[in-house]
């Protein structure tokens, strides 16, 4: 038996590569694009560590190219969800006994797997199924993917590092057990890098899982499952189950062997998981965990000291990167009417000069939003822009479905400091911003804490270092993380962790030792050297 004290150290972030024209990654991924849009993978259940068919096909399709299809998979029926609850429940506990050295290196080799010769596949099929452009690509299902296996081992080392201290005559430790149950984790479309860290974390910690993976994020989280598998996870720790989430939800959350939910997704899917919970709380063995990062409308707030270049670029940036689709995008500004000339003149001259298309050609800089029903909910409400008297559209407003589903990058003026796009969240490339007077700084920080029920992401931007001194303390409910002079996004593991509260989750910060706490439960050990033999105090003898 190994029983040396192992402690991984703190890694290097993994450089993000630069694909340029004649570069080994360009040429990689571009004969990996090709690849995978000439073949139609069928995506099976793995349950048990075996390939499970049901017969019941969906299909997998490129959200900027909607006709063409890349896989089909197969839905779970109840029968195969709970198929999954048990295969996790049998996997439970020769995992949790399995060394942490053990489970550490079995996530480590998947880092290097991703890192060498699967990066091009992983980042080629993100791309095609979830319509991100190669930088976009990289920096997730590559780069973040990679920081969050390689830093969660240093995290797990600091964790099982911290001890209780002995006296004399007696020996105390703790022990930081795997939860008592399976972890249901909920995965999104616009992150595969999150997609594995809600499954890998928890597995880090000595637990097992059950993944309903998002039905628009099939083909890169199919292939994900195939490393951990190649990497040496043993069968039923990780089960793979695509299907409606009613169905999944139904079987997995009526279990009494629910240890946990690792959830990222809407604000309204998490109400109603929680609320679920909270319904069968005593048909538990346990009370549940329940860590989820859900909605946001976050926000950039500018000082009149600002310089307008700068909150131009981060403006345009923050918002439509990735379409607009990241947790973190920067959706509502709160702009003084000093600079507003300025900063919209630098976003009109970024806007255009951006193309929208395919993400085939890399010259595109904004590709698709990921399906129909996104494009629906987002086209209706620049209409409804368009069409109020409250609000202009001063910057984009087209939107095409025809072959993919493309939306111009959009910049809204709300007249009101309440209009429709200032308070619910789009998940898309529109940018909402109100103009204030700015003599009224202190009404409209009143505002921006207000308006949105959400706390994820903001940021403020000023050249008068005291007033965003003051303004971050103003805010300090409002973000769970912010950015001084900087866009709200780009989040970095071991060096920004993630996550925000009010309406946006739990704020279990993803990315550091404190989200790993979460899927332990922890046992504190005393052992007396001599046992006393004696019951009567010292005055009694």
């Amino acid at each position: 038996m190994n029983n040396s004290i192992f402690s991984f150290p703190t890694p290097a972030n993994e450089p993000v590569k630069g694909y340029l024209a004649g570069s080994p990654e360009r040429a990689a991924i571009e004969a990996e694009l090709k690849r995978q849009r000439k073949i139609v993978v069928e995506i099976p259940l793995i349950i048990g560590g075996k390939e499970v068919k049901t017969g019941n096909l969906g299909n997998v399709v490129e959200p900027h190219n909607h006709k063409h299809i890349l896989a089909k998979y197969h839905k779970a029926s109840e029968k195969e969800v709970k198929m999954a609850v048990d295969a996790a429940m049998a996997a439970h506990k020769q995992w949790a006994e399995t060394p942490w050295r053990t489970r550490a290196a079995i996530l480590l080799k998947a880092a290097d797997l991703i890192a060498g010769k699967y990066r091009a596949l992983i980042n080629a099929s993100c791309m095609l199924g979830q319509s991100k452009n190669m930088y976009q690509a990289e920096i997730d299902s590559a780069c973040e993917l990679i920081d969050f296996l390689r830093y969660n081992a240093a995290f797990a080392s600091e964790i099982y590092s911290v001890q209780p201290k002995s006296a004399p005559g007696q020996l105390n430790s703790m022990e930081y057990r795997p939860l008592e149950g399976f972890i249901l984790a909920v995965t999104p479309f616009n992150f595969t890098s999150i997609a594995s860290n809600l499954n890998m974390t928890p597995v880090l910690m000595g637990n097992t899982t059950v993944w309903k993976p998002s039905t628009t994020s099939l083909l890169s989280n199919y292939y994900l499952m195939k490393v951990f598998m190649e990497a040496g996870l043993p069968a039923g720790v990780v089960n793979f189950v695509p299907g409606p989430g009613s169905v999944i939800g139904k079987v997995a959350l009526a279990s009494p062997d629910l240890g946990g939910i690792h959830f990222t997704g809407s604000s309204s899917t998490f109400y109603g998981l929680w609320k679920t919970v909270g319904m069968n709380i005593d048909k538990y063995k346990t009370f549940p965990r329940l860590v989820g990062e859900t909605g946001g409308k976050d926000f950039i707030f500018v000082h009149n000291s600002a310089d307008p270049e700068a909150v131009a670029n981060a403006a345009f940036c923050g918002a439509f990167e990735y379409a607009g689709q990241k947790c973190s995008a920067a959706s509502r500004m709160y702009c003084p009417k000093s600079l507003w000339p300025k900063v919209l003149k630098g976003l009109k001259e970024r806007c255009a000069k951006v193309k929208v298309g395919d993400v085939m050609n890399p010259e595109n800089f904004v590709n698709a939003v990921i399906d129909e029903a996104s494009f629906d909910t987002i086209s209706k409400a620049i209409t409804y822009a368009k069409r109020s008297k409250d609000a202009e559209v001063v910057i984009g407003g087209q939107f095409d479905k025809s072959v993919g589903y493309f939306i111009q990058p959009t910049v809204i003026v709300a007249k009101t400091p309440k209009f429709r796009t200032m308070e619910e969240e789009l998940f898309g490339p529109v940018l909402t911003v109100y103009v204030y007077e700015d003599k009224n700084l202190e009404k409209t920080l009143d505002l921006c804490d207000t308006t949105s029920p959400y706390g994820l992401t903001g940021s403020v931007f000023g050249q008068d270092r005291l007033a965003c001194d003051y303004i971050c303390n103003r805010l300090r409910y409002s973000a769970g993380n912010f950015y001084i002079n900087d866009k709200p996004t780009g989040a970095v593991v071991g060096l920004q962790p993630f996550g925000g509260s009010r309406a946006s989750g739990t704020n279990d910060k993803a990315g550091s030792a404190f989200n790993l706490m979460r899927w332990v439960t922890s046992r504190a050990i005393k052992e007396t050297l001599v046992s006393p033999l004696t019951w009567k105090y010292t005055y009694m003898k």
